[in-house]
């Protein structure tokens, strides 16, 4: 697995929003019984509410802001921008790297119902750069 994720480049790895790593689970570990999760019928309705805040701020969706929206729309708060410089640092993120983590976290923000991006959107955007941490 590992010679196979060397062979993928950086920049093909920077356009990938979520690159998160799943363990196998073990026989057993795996619970049918449990409680029923969220309905996809749910998850559509907050997605489709999430995606008309997005146009209504923006005029496009997320995935589509250019530098300058992104910084507009996207800039998160005191902590979150602490977080991001330590992440790009720590994880030597690209500068696209950079603003695919803006563009998740405001993405995760809108799925909130949260105006603005803090830390908690931006740790868990950069949670999802796995492969950028990844040795």
């Amino acid at each position: 697995m590992q010679r196979y994720r060397a062979r993928i480049s950086g920049p093909l790895l920077d356009r990938i929003d979520a690159q998160c790593l799943v363990p196998r689970a073990a026989a057993g570990e795996v619970a049918l019984d449990g409680p029923p999760g969220e309905t996809s019928a749910a998850v559509a309705v907050r997605v489709a509410v999430a995606r008309a805040r997005m146009v209504a701020r923006q005029g496009v969706p997320n995935a589509r802001l250019g530098v300058t929206e992104l910084t507009r729309h996207a800039l998160p708060d005191r902590a979150g921008r602490a977080l991001l410089e330590r992440a790009v640092q720590q994880a030597l993120l690209s500068a696209r790297a950079q603003a695919r983590v803006l563009m998740v976290a405001r993405s995760i923000a809108d799925l909130a119902g949260h105006e603005r991006v803090g830390a908690p959107q931006v740790a868990e955007a950069v949670a999802l750069r796995a492969f950028d941490r990844a040795g």
